[in-house]
């Protein structure tokens, strides 16, 4: 038989080696898939150790290790769904890429976890069931089941790209598990309805406050003749107010009870808020040399604010919605007697798990939602950002003040539903937009546009309908499915464990 001829062989060669190729590729694309599970198991066993370090030799430690692993899994379920929140607007806007947010969201978050979520914590781990009418036995099983029965749910949600409140995936599961262990007596029906009612009132603050900056922005500085001049008027303004409003929450939190009067906290406010206007003129200023006086040249301007409210929003979030995780570790901690007290604050390790938790959780997973809320709703640049996630973050700050387990998700969807009806209503009614505009026909020599047919107008509504009635169903459904879950699961752990 003849040799084959050197050339066929080489090819031959050249397709086996590109055959080899290929499947290196598709094992590394197969591999990269299964780093983030594998950090997050790496996470939970960590988590696992530091609870043991502190209970090993206690009675209970087995059940408190346990739950330790299940809160760290909560946890990353909530910074994996709830990123979206802080940063997704900003991460629209195109004001910081994801990987900057990212970053930012996960130093603050741990801030705001460690700093401020004790009182919110409380609230969840004994206000919601009474601790005091439960046996400690069946409480510890109770916060079990809820904590595994709200992450599976979470966990399935951001797995169909829904952003659905944790808040009331926890809230939902501690009652359908203290309802299946004990029936509806040690539920807290006062609570629950002040909690219910922050629900509902959260999102439509969130959203006029939202609407009400907007609105100030536009008839302040879009909707200018110098757009350039105005904006260096009023966005030091802009940066004074976050930045003195989230001072004077701090020192609220920070000083003991009684030590500063309310009188005092607000000279506190205004003072950093002087020092913030101070420090940001002249930074304003000097970004503004030599911009156009056109709208897009506002978008460089209003970078520093945005960056500025996602990092507060991301404090405020970790401060509200680590109590979702850690809330049912601290009661079970509290059950076997490792915690004192069960409606004092959790310990320190406890706060911890849930902080870190959080911050890996939207490191590894983050990215999946954040388009949902940041583009796909109603679109947004810089300035609407800005109004979305300063209205979201104060209002997720005064309910964790008053230890309100209020869903950062709703507000945060509320707040960018409020934006976009608000600019829907805006484009049709504002006189001063229509004066401007026909300023700006005259001096181009350019006829005023038509009446816009109805029909055409509808199909370019500004807020996507469908995914407001998406996440409306979401919301609704999350808590009834949550409280089921952990009833089935409570069931069964009690038929294998107790």
């Amino acid at each position: 038989m003849p040799p084959r001829p050197a050339v066929l062989t080489k090819r031959t060669l050249d397709k086996d080696l590109d055959k080899i190729t290929h499947a290196e590729d598709a094992a590394k694309h197969v591999l990269r898939r299964l780093v983030p599970p594998g950090l997050g198991l790496i996470f939970v066993g960590l988590a696992m150790l530091f609870a043991g370090v502190y209970v090993f030799d206690r009675p209970g430690a087995m059940l408190v290790i346990a739950a330790a692993a299940l809160a760290g899994y909560m946890a990353m379920n909530i910074g994996a769904n709830d990123v979206t929140n802080n940063v997704g607007a900003a991460v629209g806007a195109r004001a910081m890429t994801m990987g900057q947010a990212l970053v930012i969201a996960a130093i603050f978050e741990v801030l705001g976890a460690t700093i401020a979520g004790g009182e919110v914590v409380k609230t969840i781990s004994a206000n919601i069931v009474d601790a005091v009418q439960v046996p400690p036995a069946l409480l510890g099983w109770i916060m079990m089941a809820a904590l595994m029965a709200a992450a599976l749910w979470i966990n399935l949600a951001t797995w169909m790209n829904a952003p659905v409140s944790t808040t009331h995936a926890i809230v939902g599961a501690v009652i359908g598990a203290g309802i299946s262990a004990v029936g509806p007596e040690p539920v807290n029906w006062q609570v629950m309805l002040e909690i219910t009612a922050s629900w509902v009132t959260s999102p439509l603050i969130g959203g006029l406050i939202a609407a009400g900056l907007l609105y100030l922005v536009k008839t302040l500085i879009i909707y200018r003749d110098d757009k350039i001049a105005a904006a260096q008027r009023w966005v030091p303004v802009l940066v004074a107010v976050m930045a003195g409003g989230f001072m004077a929450y701090m020192v609220l939190q920070l000083s003991p009870i009684g030590r500063f009067q309310p009188f005092t906290i607000i000279l506190i406010g205004i003072g950093i808020g002087l020092v913030s206007w101070l420090a940001a003129r002249p930074l304003i200023l000097a970004q503004a040399r030599e911009l156009e006086n056109r709208n897009s040249s506002l978008r460089v301007l209003f970078k520093l604010p945005l960056i500025g409210s996602a990092a507060l929003l991301s404090f405020a979030h970790g401060a509200n919605d680590v109590s979702n995780a850690v809330g049912p570790l601290s009661a079970i901690v509290h059950s076997v007697g490792i915690g004192g007290d069960a409606i004092g604050r959790p310990p320190l390790w406890v706060m911890l798990i849930g902080a870190f938790g959080i911050s890996v959780g939207l490191l590894l997973f983050g990215p999946r939602l954040i388009r949902l809320v940041g583009e796909e709703i109603t679109k947004l640049n810089p300035m609407r950002a800005y109004c979305v996630a300063l209205s979201t973050a104060f209002t997720v700050i005064v309910a964790s003040w008053l230890g309100l387990p209020v869903s950062t998700t709703h507000i945060a969807v509320g707040s960018v539903f409020g934006v976009g009806f608000f600019r829907e209503w805006y484009t049709r009614h504002s006189k001063a937009r229509i004066a401007y505009i026909r300023r700006k026909a005259e001096s181009f020599d350019i006829d005023e546009p038509e009446e816009p047919n109805i029909h055409e107008t509808r199909r370019r509504y500004l807020v996507r309908r469908s995914h407001f009635m998406t996440i409306i169903a979401a919301w609704i459904v999350t808590v009834p499915v949550s409280a089921a879950l952990a009833a089935m699961i409570y069931w069964v752990m009690f038929a294998l464990f107790v």
